[in-house]
């Protein structure tokens, strides 16, 4: 049996890659180790966040479907930094953790081009007859061999899992699942560097076992919103609240007694933990003198009665973590249905990859998500729509799409993987991003939505959905350039609000400038615009997005500048097989990084640890000016 793409996982990135590469035409197969865990929220039960609530925006605005998976799942939705800057903004949302899986598979089954298998993959086959090894195809457990044009693999947490908890291990790929062997010796005796990261998860308690009364409750917004910009998913109605809880000192204490048998601290765990997400021991051992953390209870489902503890990821015995929490206000006589564990894997370090997440060494041959040292569902979901449209396109013998830094925060996610590497778990943030105001979620649409219809993974139907917003989007705020309101008209409004009234006639645009004043509250009291914006079917959403437009329009404006300066960088290329050992006007680490790494542009080299502008200088003299 032969397949144009064959990947090989079925978490958030497998599921992307497969969807896509099928969509786009090629015949795919999609190989997992349990057809009822698709997409499996292993960690928390959530989608999004800081950062990562614009990845899945620009996921959907591409054509992917996590975005759509969230929305008819949701069972909490909140826009997080409401109260900072609209580049900050980030919706996140809680979801039905089994019907996400359920909603995934149904997706999957139902969609043309692609087949599922259910097995483990042992080997991973190449054609070593040419100058540089191509893939061929897989062989699973059952001896099943599959041949292929093109292989994304896509492992997730499960090559050479091993999950730790107290002094206790256990090879596995997470909690009920067995680890995958095979594929990373294949990967290594080709060639590829290998190494260990580690990442853990929090105990699952019983809901009946809670006294939520003592708890302080965290609820919804009261008007939820959604990620998916596609008409075929609505806002939440009936959202579920998650609660607030506090450890204390004898919560620390009684965890403390437990650090002699930690994995992580007697050395039993090698690999590289997540500094931004930490276990509580090492919240305890880095913040020493800090009596008291917050943590988050998070429902699993509609229907269950499971709840996931934020905050509280250990790898601490058992025993430890079930004494500590009974000392948790609101928690004294939970039951817990499984403890915290931590969990180490291989990954290959991703400099080893170009920009469209094909290998160096092996041609046709893909990585994406936790292989490539990240963590997170929609860094993960992000790559494995890449390697799905990338792969596809490869076999048709066109260019790979590469997202830019101002493009989309997925583009600086890929790029910084490939040029700069990891050295602990990749996690998105917004201070990642050079464009974090170019890159806002409200106008993923508007960078990206062209491109996923050309990709074929856009409707004609939600395309023209798209152009008809675009359309409005730029009437109203050219209705509020050249529209003048005069001083009676806003006066009233100005004093109710006891602002200065204004001395003269201003355009809409100018007083929507304004911090005290908002394009929706103009809307309200202006009757020509209110009759403009009605006229037109203008909705609140587009409303919205034009009064971000407008209030950051001066700085939209300057990082396009900026942008457009360092693209003349992106446009001078650089050889392939350029043998940088021979520059000896280069440092010797500039040489050593280069040559690592091959930038494909002056721009890429500019971006690597340790190439300085002194040899930025000395590349553009050789290649540029």
């Amino acid at each position: 049996m032969v397949y144009d793409v064959i990947v090989v996982g079925g978490g958030h990135a497998g599921c992307e890659a497969a969807s896509a590469a099928a969509r786009m035409g090629a015949k795919t197969l999609l190989l997992t180790m349990d057809m009822t865990k698709f997409a499996s929220m292993s960690c928390n039960p959530a989608i999004g966040g800081v950062a990562k609530g614009q990845i899945v925006r620009e996921i959907d605005a591409l054509g992917g479907m996590t975005g759509i998976v969230t929305d008819l799942t949701t069972i909490q939705f909140r826009m997080l930094n409401r109260s900072k800057g609209a580049a900050m903004w980030s919706p996140r949302a809680q979801c039905d953790k089994s019907r996400f899986s359920s909603e995934w598979r149904h997706f999957l089954e139902n969609t043309k081009n692609l087949y599922i298998w259910q097995d483990s993959v042992v080997d991973i086959l190449f054609d070593t007859e040419g100058a540089k090894p191509r893939v061929k195809g897989v062989k699973t457990q059952m001896g099943v061999v599959f041949g292929a044009k093109c292989v994304i693999l896509t492992a997730g947490t499960f090559l050479g899992g091993l999950m730790h908890c107290g002094r206790e291990s256990a090879t596995g790929g997470r909690a009920g699942d067995a680890a995958s062997f095979g594929i990373t010796e294949r990967l290594k005796n080709a060639g590829f560097e290998v190494g260990r990261m580690k990442t853990g998860t929090p105990a699952r308690l019983d809901a009946r076992t809670i006294n939520f009364e003592a708890l302080e409750c965290q609820y919804g917004d009261e008007n939820p919103s959604k990620f998916s910009f596609s008409d075929d998913t609505k806002p939440v109605e009936e959202q579920l609240p998650c609660f607030m809880v506090y450890t204390s000192k004898e919560v620390h204490d009684t965890l403390r007694t437990g650090f002699e048998d930690s994995p992580l601290f007697n050395g039993t765990i090698k690999g590289i933990g997540p500094r931004y997400c930490p276990s509580i021991e090492d919240k305890l051992r880095t913040f020493a003198d800090k009596e008291q953390h917050q943590l988050f209870l998070e429902p699993e489902g509609v229907t269950t009665n499971e709840y996931y503890l934020n905050g509280f990821s250990s790898s601490l015995p058992y025993q430890v973590q079930m004494e500590a929490l009974h000392k948790i206000v609101g928690l004294e006589d939970v039951h817990i249905y499984r403890p915290g564990y931590a969990i180490e894997y291989d990954y290959f370090p991703p400099t080893q990859l170009t920009h469209s997440l094909e290998t160096k060494i092996v041609d046709n041959l893909y990585f994406a998500g936790q292989v490539n040292g990240t963590t997170g569902y929609e860094e993960a979901a992000a790559q494995g729509l890449l390697a799905g449209i990338n792969a596809t396109r490869k076999i048709n013998g066109e260019q790979p799409i590469v997202l830019q830094r101002d493009q989309a925060y997925i583009g600086v996610l890929i790029d910084d993987l490939v040029t700069k590497g990891v050295d602990e778990p990749y996690r998105m943030f917004t201070s990642r991003a050079e464009y974090r105001i170019l890159l806002r979620q409200d106008n993923a649409d508007m960078r990206l939505t062209p491109l996923g219809h050309e990709l074929g993974l856009i409707s004609q139907k939600r395309f023209e959905k798209f152009e008809e917003k675009k359309s409005l989007l730029n009437l109203l705020i050219s209705y509020t350039r050249t529209q003048s309101v005069k001083i009676s008209e806003i006066q009233e409004y100005l004093i109710s609000l006891n602002l200065a009234p204004i001395s003269q006639g201003k355009k809409i645009f100018d007083l929507a400038l304004r911090n005290d004043l908002t394009l929706p509250s103009l809307v309200k009291v202006l009757p020509k615009l209110k009759k403009f914006v009605k006229q037109n079917n203008i909705t609140d959403e587009i409303i919205e997005e034009a009064e971000i437009e407008i209030k950051y329009s001066g700085y939209i404006e300057r990082e396009k500048l900026v942008a457009e300066k360092l693209h003349r960088l992106e446009n001078i290329t650089i050889p392939a097989n350029f043998d940088y050992s021979q520059m000896h006007s280069l440092t010797i680490e500039a040489r050593q990084k280069l040559q690592k790494i091959r930038p494909t542009t002056i721009a890429q080299a500019s971006r690597i640890p340790g190439v300085s502008p002194a040899d930025i200088n000395v590349l553009l003299m050789r290649f540029g000016r």
